[in-house]
């Protein structure tokens, strides 16, 4: 049992079809698939259960769509935490936090009360790091390392800067890193990062031979792709966006391939790294088993140290601000 929330939005619409059609939990599992928005989108979201019938996919045993999140959480073995307030013009990042905090503090209750305690939990919905760890406060009983949150998107895009600049395929490229949160502090980082050339894998820094735009545009062109899409495209990366969830998803369910990691944002808790606990901070990991693991013993220069505490820094602000809404909410 999937259930996906925000699932009348954009990114449901693009991600709701390779749920549906096994590219993420294997063509031989049977999936019945929730969908959660609010009210007022009950019309959309019916259109999209209608498209859902239409698709005549064999996996798919029954869709369910719903404004209720007591019908929506129960018995989940998946939850895929789409939706959320989306921020409008002249909003302060504090009010956006505000209105995230209610939401996610009534779905991590909802899940805590209703879902399986195996429950894996996906949060997208920006700020998405801190929805994760304000969710996963508000459902003590399920386990902290069942909560991840999306930054799969800026891994792919990193990996896909790098590959576009070397003119090799993105699937050549492999290791690299989204330390922080899925936001304009996020750090890509490629140090550890390998590219195939030749048949030969190759550091990145070796290859790219280009270290002043490795350290500059690379890194403000990941940190900054959200925007610009926005602004060619005048919608958010919904079709991006969706396959990096899937992405993620397939990891958690298959485990990660030999020698490989990935980015996603997590418990802080007993990381190598020198991050603070209780923060949810992307990092590299490798999972097995459906548990994903800390990649251990990078080693972290200088550089590298400035920008992971700067993204550590405004991780913990934004926690303070939304347990300060979470207490009183």
């Amino acid at each position: 049992i999937v259930l996906v929330t925000g699932a009348a939005g954009q990114i449901a619409y693009s991600l709701l079809y390779s749920i549906g059609n096994g590219s993420v939990f294997g063509n031989d599992q049977p999936i019945i698939l929730v969908l959660l928005d609010i009210t007022p989108m009950m019309g959309v979201l019916d259109g999209v259960l209608m498209e859902l019938q239409d698709c005549a996919l064999p996996l798919l045993k029954d869709v369910i769509a719903t404004d209720k999140e007591e019908v929506a959480f129960k018995d989940l073995d998946v939850a895929v935490l789409v939706g959320s307030m989306p921020r409008r013009e002249g909003m302060e990042r504090k009010d956006l936090l505000k209105a995230n905090v209610k939401i996610f503090k009534s779905q991590g209750a909802a899940l805590e009360q209703y879902a399986k305690k195996s429950v894996k939990v996906i949060v997208v919905g920006n700020p998405a790091n801190t929805n994760c760890l304000t969710a996963s406060k508000s459902a003590p009983s399920i386990p902290k390392e069942n909560f991840s949150c999306l930054t799969r998107l800026d891994h792919n895009r990193a990996k896909s800067q790098i590959a576009l600049k070397l003119g090799v395929t993105a699937d050549d490229v492999k290791n690299v890193i989204i330390w922080g949160n899925h936001s304009s502090t996020q750090y890509p980082d490629v140090n550890h990062a390998k590219v195939k050339l030749q048949g030969k894998e190759v550091g990145v820094y070796e290859a790219v031979k280009d270290d002043s735009w490795l350290k500059g545009d690379f890194i403000m062109t990941v940190q900054q792709r959200g925007a610009a899409v926005i602004k060619a495209r005048k919608l958010s990366s919904a079709m991006s966006a969706a396959k990096a969830i899937a992405d993620h998803i397939r990891n958690i369910w298959f485990g990660t391939p030999e020698g490989e990691f990935v980015s996603m944002g997590v418990i802080s808790d007993g990381n190598s790294y020198g991050i603070p606990d209780d923060l949810l901070y992307s990092f590299p990991v490798v999972i097995k088993n459906k548990t994903w693991k800390f990649v251990e013993g990078l080693p972290i220069n200088d550089f590298s140290r400035e920008k992971m505490d700067l993204t550590a820094k405004e991780l913990a602000e934004e926690k303070e601000t939304a347990f300060e809404f979470l207490s009183s909410a």
